[in-house]
């Protein structure tokens, strides 16, 4: 009903677009999902010559747009939903972290021909820097217990660190 008064319209009308009620709730959280992936272009806007401040600034990009209204309500739809809808789980971080991931993989390729690091595999290395760096304070910011500025950074800067020591060329 929700969904219906928002749009100015009946339910009967709302539902004259859609199959059925399941219809409507994976098209509104495709909605969703598309509002919360951030741009390429956001992440390009970060890059620096720099690896580590890069991967800072991708940290607290990804982060910030976890703590925001939309990005906590999307991660608690997905979080109970997604025994029901596995497949929008796997959508949201597909389409979600997409964009993210190959900018990174992008980055680390650059990196690597620079010989500044040695990853085999770009878009794993990727993946696992985003797990590394964003799951954690997401699911902390999720639950309702943000950590404070202070924390996140600290988290940020220690879980970067981790990362590149794995990747750098020795």
């Amino acid at each position: 009903m929700e969904i219906a008064t928002a749009v100015g319209m009946s339910k009967r009308t709302v539902y004259s677009y859609y199959q059925d009620k399941e219809q409507l709730f994976k098209t509104a959280v495709q909605r969703a999902i598309d509002r919360y992936t951030v741009p390429i272009e956001t992440l390009r806007a970060v890059e620096t010559d720099d690896l580590e401040a890069t991967l800072e600034a991708v940290a607290r990009i990804r982060i910030g747009n976890v703590a925001t209204p939309t990005g906590i309500r999307l991660q608690r739809i997905l979080n109970a939903q997604s025994f029901r809808f596995p497949e929008l789980y796997q959508e949201a971080f597909v389409v979600g972290a997409g964009p993210t991931i190959r900018f990174l993989s992008d980055l680390f390729v650059r990196f690597n021909a620079r010989g500044e690091v040695d990853i085999a595999e770009p878009e794993r290395a990727a993946v696992a820097f985003l797990s590394l760096v964003v799951s954690g304070p997401a699911r902390l910011i999720t639950a309702g217990s943000a950590p404070d500025e202070a924390e996140i950074q600290s988290r940020i800067h220690f879980s970067v660190q981790l990362f590149l020591n794995g990747i750098r060329r020795r």
